[in-house]
């Protein structure tokens, strides 16, 4: 019974980092999409272009994604019977900053889409910087302060 629930541990954390990485991989494409987006003339041939690249990356990456790695991490907290440790806490808090910052880019990627540009470049380019900060957060979070 043993080897089952280290077995089922290992599938479920080989999963939860495989679409950790394709989520990443869409919430960094996502601010650079819409920086080619910008400069695009609202309706012309360039800007659906892009709209409909930025509708697939939600619809084919981010979506199914976020989702994914939600459901794998929970199951992977509750395997771990971790839901009273700190290290699980600051990392659920982290991970929870990034579904907001997802759920504020997929709207702003939606209103350019719309024609309008509620952003600049040079925020979009800033705000592309999150991801990789809150990566980071959130790796030494479970890989250094989990095992302190």
């Amino acid at each position: 019974m043993q080897d089952v629930l280290v077995m089922t541990y290992l599938w479920l954390k080989a999963g939860h980092i495989i679409f950790m990485v394709f989520w990443m991989a869409g919430l960094f494409m996502l601010p650079r999409q819409m920086i080619y987006l910008h400069p695009a003339a609202p309706g012309s041939e360039e800007s659906k272009h892009w709209e409909k690249r930025m509708g697939l990356l939600r619809k084919v990456i981010l979506t199914p994604s976020i989702v994914v790695v939600w459901v794998l991490g929970l199951l992977l907290a509750q395997t771990l019977l971790a839901w009273g440790e700190g290290w699980l806490h600051a990392k659920l808090s982290l991970v929870v900053l990034l579904s907001g910052f997802h759920g504020y880019m997929v709207a702003q990627s939606k209103k350019m889409a719309a024609g309008e540009r509620p952003l600049t470049e040079k925020q979009l380019r800033l705000l592309g910087e999150i991801p990789g900060i809150l990566l980071a957060l959130i790796v030494i979070t479970v890989v250094v302060y989990r095992n302190m």
